[in-house]
């Protein structure tokens, strides 16, 4: 059963290309992309992102890079990235968006297998591009978006665009939305990198199904702080606000995130998990530390709580203004993706007056597959199946969990030439996620955790190793950790955690209580952490042996960590 879903009316649009066009027209002089650092090209109306895009694509055909041909990207968040891959869309090229936090090999390697002819990237890539021009030899264009010291060797974004001859609307190329549009590797790795191939189609009707549940106007403002490459900011927090007129501001570092809010008044953020979990902590530390507001806070939330009972929604955000203000006053809506927030994180959030939803998806899905709404949510939901999604729970177990196939206009064409990485992806036209969860009798989708991560208990019953971690990550001691099956010689495989130790939270207990740090007080404190957490599991998912990590794990982009570079030992 899904959900009732009443949505709001979109306009409808069968391409990206349709949709700059579109969006020209509609909210022609409104800004549609800034940068908040200083660069070449730092801010663009509407209409001057259409003229800048038949500008730049003029210039990419008078270099003779013909129709279809690959064009990577690569570089930090900012105007010239959407500008670059939106002129890919219009002029019919396929995108190659390239993740800039990967090694330079794993960056080589993309270029190599995506099989681009070109590639647009920012000033701080021009010494591995000069390496590289070396032995990649189907790369014949290297574009750069900055002045660089390489000039001699690579054109230059800003001088292309201003030699080019203008083009009008009516000289882009036809489109076929069901044709190759980009391609997003999800991991660099030689004999790893895996290529996700969606349509314009894929990502228009992305688009068009979450705007229809989620309402996004013109009077918004998006500050961008997740990387571009990646299928969530790039659908959500570039693609979807220009087909709504909202503007998109490129904050100048994750480090600057509430002094960038501030600045554009933002009324939007997308972020994942981590970044709202260190916001709350940082708000809840501000309040338990002011002996008034630690008395006061809580009393006013059970008041305001009444009022948003009864539907009176104004009232938080007066009560709570001043928090607001560190916000830049505006924001009406935090979203999060990439992975599972924490729900008390959310409903502490939403007590403050902020909303606060999340969705799901996968970069084969252009992303989101389901979405909570600002009138319609649970915490402990992934969402709503979208308008235009089906979803099936495959080989149910006793609990009502299975694995999440879906069939979506937004499902990926398949992945870059790999048949049977294809192949093992679908069954009978499903599209198999690698996700476990289950639909509620209010059809919202709930995700247990990954297939391939699950632990089989002695008592053959399954554990989520992703439930366990979520709960042991809201102790204050705990920067992050890792719970995975371990074997041992007496027990057969045991639920074990590897835990970073948060160092704040530690100098602050030895300095309150005027102890030493040691391994002594390490070990007691994360050993009665893991013991409380334990209280709140069933038997077979208990923690039994932990290991404290020196360092911290390795991440992806999205803040998620690299879990098949963790070994299972004492490191």
């Amino acid at each position: 059963m899904k959900a009732d879903l009443k949505l709001y009316d979109v306009p409808r649009i069968n391409s990206i290309q349709d949709m700059v066009i579109n969006s020209a027209k509609s909210f022609g002089p409104g800004l549609a992309l800034e940068d908040l650092n200083s660069t070449p090209i730092n801010k663009l109306s509407f209409r001057e992102l259409l003229e800048q895009i038949l500008r730049f694509g003029s210039a990419l055909r008078e270099l003779g890079i013909s129709e279809r041909a690959h064009i990577a990207v690569i570089g930090e968040n900012r105007v010239q990235w959407a500008l670059s891959y939106l002129t890919g869309m219009c002029f019919n090229y396929v995108v190659v968006p390239i993740d800039k936090n990967l090694t330079k090999n794993e960056i080589m390697n993309i270029l190599h297998e995506s099989d681009s002819e070109a590639v647009i990237f920012s000033g701080s890539y021009s010494g591995m591009m000069a390496e590289g021009s070396n032995f990649l030899k189907k790369l014949k264009y290297y574009i750069c978006m900055d002045e660089t010291g390489e000039d001699k060797e690579f054109l230059n974004m800003l001088t292309l665009i201003r030699k080019s001859k203008p083009l009008r609307t009516e000289d882009l190329p036809q489109i076929n939305p069901d044709d190759l549009a980009e391609i997003i590797f999800t991991s660099g790795s030689l004999g790893r990198a895996k290529g996700v191939m969606l349509s314009q189609k894929n990502l228009a009707s992305n688009l068009m199904d979450m705007v229809s549940m989620v309402s996004i106007t013109e009077k918004d403002r998006f500050l961008s702080v997740l990387p571009m490459h990646h299928t969530y900011e790039c659908t959500c927090g570039m693609l979807c606000p220009i087909y709504t007129g909202a503007s998109v501001h490129y904050a100048r570092s994750l480090k600057t995130v509430v002094d960038d809010l501030q600045k554009v008044r933002a009324t939007i953020l997308l972020g994942v998990p981590l970044l709202y979990d260190k916001m709350f902590k940082r708000i809840m530390k501000g309040i338990t530390e002011d002996k008034l507001k630690s008395v006061l806070v809580p009393s006013l939330v059970k008041f305001t709580n009444l009022f948003s009972m009864v539907g009176i929604k104004d009232v938080k955000k007066k009560i709570f203004h001043e928090l607001h203000e560190k916000f830049g006053g505006s924001v009406r809506l935090f979203i999060a993706g990439g992975a599972a927030p924490d729900p008390l994180v959310a409903k502490g959030l939403r007590e403050f007056g902020f909303n606060f939803i999340q969705g799901y998806g996968l970069t084969e899905t252009s992303p989101i597959l389901a979405l909570n709404r600002v009138d319609s949510f649970k915490d402990n939901a992934a969402g709503i199946p979208m308008p235009h999604t089906q979803i099936k729970i495959n080989n149910v177990d006793e609990n009502g969990s299975g694995e999440i196939w879906a069939k979506a206009p937004y499902v990926m064409m398949g992945y870059y030439k790999n048949e049977s990485a294809t192949d093992s992806a679908f069954e009978n036209g499903w599209f198999k996620t690698g996700d476990i969860g289950y639909i509620d009798e209010d059809g919202f989708l709930h995700i247990n955790g990954r297939k391939k991560n699950v632990i089989i208990s002695k008592s053959g019953k399954n554990v989520f190793p992703e439930e366990i971690e979520d709960i042991l990550n809201r102790s204050p001691f705990i920067l992050e950790c890792l719970v995975f099956g371990e074997e041992d010689a007496k027990q057969g495989e045991i639920i074990t955690a590897q835990v970073v130790v948060d160092a704040e939270a530690f100098i602050e207990l030895a300095e309150t209580n005027h102890i030493q740090i040691d391994d002594a007080l390490l070990n007691k404190t994360i050993s009665d952490e893991v013991e409380k957490v334990n209280q709140q599991l069933a038997a077979h998912k208990q923690i039994k042996r932990f290991y404290i990590r020196e360092q911290e794990f390795e991440k992806t982009t999205t803040q998620k960590i690299k879990r098949y570079l963790v070994k299972n030992d004492t490191e």
